[in-house]
């Protein structure tokens, strides 16, 4: 049994990797190239909004709650060289659904208008960081996994209100 059934969610629909290289291409088409640091955060909350629409996580992958919010370990490591400058890997567009690349593009309309620093404190101020810190000061290490189902629960929480 995965985590995912665990928790009563669907399987994922694609890769964190896809959602990244969708995230990164389309924000260069704007005039806007990300730092690891917004990524990481655009990357949660697409996962968020994701679980709280549709019952089941973008990407399999678990966010971890790091001391600079949550962090999707795989594309950290992935984008690491870049450090807090914009990332100049190359990507090409993916192949995806036209409805996924229309659900990316609203959380680039969204949370994309927002720095990395002011995302990052957003996730900071929000209960599935908080929980999954449980109780660590802010500039305690931390690889904490941040459940789905919190994630889905508090926006779901958010949508309604």
């Amino acid at each position: 049994m995965t985590a995912n059934s665990k928790e009563g969610l669907r399987a994922p629909v694609m890769t964190a990797a896809c959602v990244a290289d969708y995230l990164l291409w389309a924000a260069r088409e704007r005039g806007e190239p990300l730092s690891n640091l917004k990524l990481q955060k655009l990357l949660y909350y697409a996962q968020a909004w994701y679980l709280a629409l549709h019952n089941r996580p973008l990407f399999e992958e678990d966010f971890q709650a790091w001391v600079h919010g949550p962090v999707l370990r795989s594309q950290y490591d992935r984008f690491r060289g870049a450090k807090w400058m914009p990332i100049a890997d190359p990507v090409k567009q993916p192949n995806m659904p036209l409805d996924l690349k229309a659900f990316l593009d609203q959380i680039l309309d969204v949370f994309g208008v927002e720095t990395a620093i002011a995302l990052e404190l957003m996730t900071h101020r929000e209960q599935p960081w908080i929980q999954a810190r449980a109780g660590l000061a802010p500039d305690t290490p931390s690889n904490a996994i941040i459940s789905k189902l919190s994630m889905r629960d508090f926006y779901k929480a958010m949508q309604a209100e």
